[in-house]
Formats: structure tokens, C-alpha cells, sequence
């Protein structure tokens, strides 16, 4: 457990899902504060409610600055953007008062990352519809974060009980993701890997290529990706200097870097890497985004609506993101990629 306490801003996110509800559950777990600074940025009196409903014993302090927080267990410091008319506020419901407040709340958190005023950010869920709906022109936390950070292609990570995980491809099918396995992206994301990896504080980096077809491709018995372009691209990761082993079968690679023997894994397509995660420990999978100004960490669920301001919702994953965030905010190294 870290000994320096940094400030993390945590973005209330949209106030109609179980983001206020994870927040306050999670605030009211003593550890938290001997670990970081936590500071919401949101509406106040949302939180109150939420506070209400959860029934936590905490209270409520409205500061204008990260400087003014007391960062003290049983007091949430929230800097209050007042952007929410809690006559018109409906919980569990698409509004876009509720997804423009919640761009601000990131737009103001970033501003702070960006001004050295926090050291991280840990966001709870936003609702694409309720962006729209304000027409907010962003379909989520990872484009917004892009253009407010000026950071294009940020790189995705997953960690998961000490695994880390990251993506050679994301939300495209399988196969154009297979089109997109090329020596020369290999090598890139090998490298991007590496550095992210290196800004994270992590020493020693080992990483680990999966395979793409079974067994890796058994030497092309089972397909030629593994030969004509993964294994390649791996080489040439090498070559840079870069501590690259694979392709590994997919189906050993994950349980190996679980157990210690890689620092990271970088899975080739959306899925292998998402299944792997989720089944080690589907509530402690956080996502950290990679290659921004700043060190973001998530949460990977979305505002649940259906079970929103019910005090059902489980905290866990809002703990975690915030628990990982003041993990690495101490080591974490502000140039850009």
C-alpha cells in the first residue's frame, strides 16, 4: 500500500446511473483515504441524495479547489459544478441535463489533470444516449479524453488481481481486427506497451504476445498469422530492445501472466483479452487509458439504469478503479507518449 497520498479526481458521471450511489459506497471505506486524496467533481446535492439512499454516514463539503479538500474519512470533498436541477432530475433515465453535466464534470476533471492540480483520474459510467441527447459530440470517456488531452489513439489496458492486459485491436470484427494483425503494428504496440508500462512504474517489463489460432498455429499446421506476421512483429520488438516472447497460445498466456511470469499480455482482438479478464474477476477489471497527459482509470461497466438509485449496485469496481488509480499515481511520470 502506498504511503503518498495523491489527489485523484473522480468525475460523478451520469448522475441518473449508479455512479453517485458506487462513488459515495466507495468514499465510505476508511482504507481509501489512507491510500489517496479522493475528489469528486459533481453536483452536490446529487451526492447528498445518493448519500441518502445508500445511507452512509458521511457528509458533504463543497470546495471551489483541490488545494481547499480535507481529505479526511467521513467527509467527501466534492467540488461542485451545480450543473443539475434536482426538480427536473429522474434517476434510471436518459436526460440530457445528465449527460451534459456529465461532460463537464470529465471536461473540469481533465482541466485539473492537465494544470498538475490532480495527479489522476478515476471515472464512473456515462450513457451514450444521454450524450447524444445533449448533443454532446463525443460517443464516450475515450474520445472525450483524446480531444481534451490532445492524445489521439490512446493505448487501453485492463488490470485484473495484478494481469494486465492490453489490445492490439478494439471495437472492429474479427475480421478486420485479423487484417489488422501486421508485423509493423505488432512492433508499434509492443513499444506503446513498453512505454506505458515504463510511465506506470513498472520495472522488468516482460510481455507477452497471444496467439491468434489454436496452439498459436502450430508452425502454420492451423494458420499462417502466427508465422507471416505476429511472430515477425515480435522479432522486430526485439530488435528494439523490447523483453517480447510469443505468439503464445492464447489458452496458457493469460493463466501464465496471472501467475507472474509476464508483466503484460497484449491480446490481439477485443474479446480474447475481455473474456480472459472478466473470468479471473469480472467486478475488479479496470481499464486504464494509456498514452494520455495523465493517469485515467475506469471502471468497466455502464450506468445500469435498471437497478439505478435502488441501493443495489455494487461498489466494488468503483473501490478498485480508485484503489489503482492512487496505486500508481505516485509512480506515475507525466511526459506524453
Amino acid at each position: 500500500m502506498t504511503t503518498v497520498r495523491e489527489i485523484i479526481a473522480i468525475p460523478m458521471g451520469d448522475a441518473a446511473g449508479i455512479g453517485p450511489e458506487i462513488t459515495v459506497k466507495s468514499l465510505a471505506k476508511e482504507e481509501l483515504y489512507t491510500m489517496c486524496k479522493p475528489l469528486v467533481v459533481g453536483d452536490a446535492n446529487i451526492l447528498r441524495k445518493a448519500i441518502e439512499v445508500t445511507g452512509v454516514k458521511l457528509k458533504v463539503s463543497v470546495v471551489t479547489s483541490p488545494s481547499e479538500g480535507s481529505y479526511e474519512y467521513g467527509t467527501i470533498d466534492v467540488m461542485d459544478l451545480a450543473n443539475i436541477n434536482i426538480e427536473e432530475f429522474e434517476p434510471g433515465q436518459v436526460s440530457a441535463q445528465n449527460g451534459q453535466a456529465a461532460f463537464e464534470f470529465i471536461k473540469r476533471s481533465v482541466e485539473l489533470a492537465m494544470a498538475g492540480e490532480v495527479k489522476a483520474i478515476a471515472t464512473t459510467p456515462i450513457n451514450k444516449e444521454s450524450l447524444k441527447a445533449a448533443k454532446v459530440p463525443y460517443i464516450g470517456h475515450t474520445e472525450m479524453l483524446e480531444d481534451l488531452g490532445g492524445a489521439p489513439d490512446p493505448l487501453t489496458m485492463f488490470q485484473v488481481n495484478g494481469m494486465r492486459i492490453f489490445f492490439l485491436t478494439r471495437h472492429v470484427s474479427v475480421a478486420e481486427a485479423i487484417t489488422q494483425m501486421t508485423k509493423e503494428r505488432v512492433r508499434d504496440y509492443l513499444n506503446r506497451c513498453d512505454k506505458a508500462l515504463q510511465r506506470l512504474g513498472v520495472e522488468n517489463r516482460k510481455l507477452a504476445v497471444a496467439g491468434l489460432n489454436p496452439h498459436a498455429g502450430e508452425g502454420g499446421l492451423f494458420g499462417m498469422e502466427e508465422v507471416e506476421e505476429i511472430k515477425p512483429g515480435v522479432e522486430l520488438a526485439k530488435a528494439d530492445g523490447i523483453d517480447a516472447y510469443g505468439p503464445v497460445p492464447a489458452d496458457s498466456v493469460f493463466f501464465q501472466a496471472l501467475n507472474g511470469k509476464y508483466d503484460a499480455v497484449l491480446s490481439l482482438y477485443h474479446d480474447q483479452g475481455h473474456i480472459a479478464a472478466k473470468m479471473t474477476d469480472f467486478h475488479r477489471t479496470i481499464s486504464i487509458t494509456n498514452g494520455l497527459p495523465f493517469l485515467r482509470t475506469s471502471v468497466d461497466h455502464g450506468t445500469a439504469f435498471d437497478i439505478a438509485w435502488k441501493n443495489i449496485a455494487s461498489e466494488v469496481s468503483m473501490y478498485e478503479c480508485i484503489k489503482l488509480a492512487a496505486e500508481y499515481a505516485p509512480k506515475f511520470t507525466r511526459e506524453s507518449l
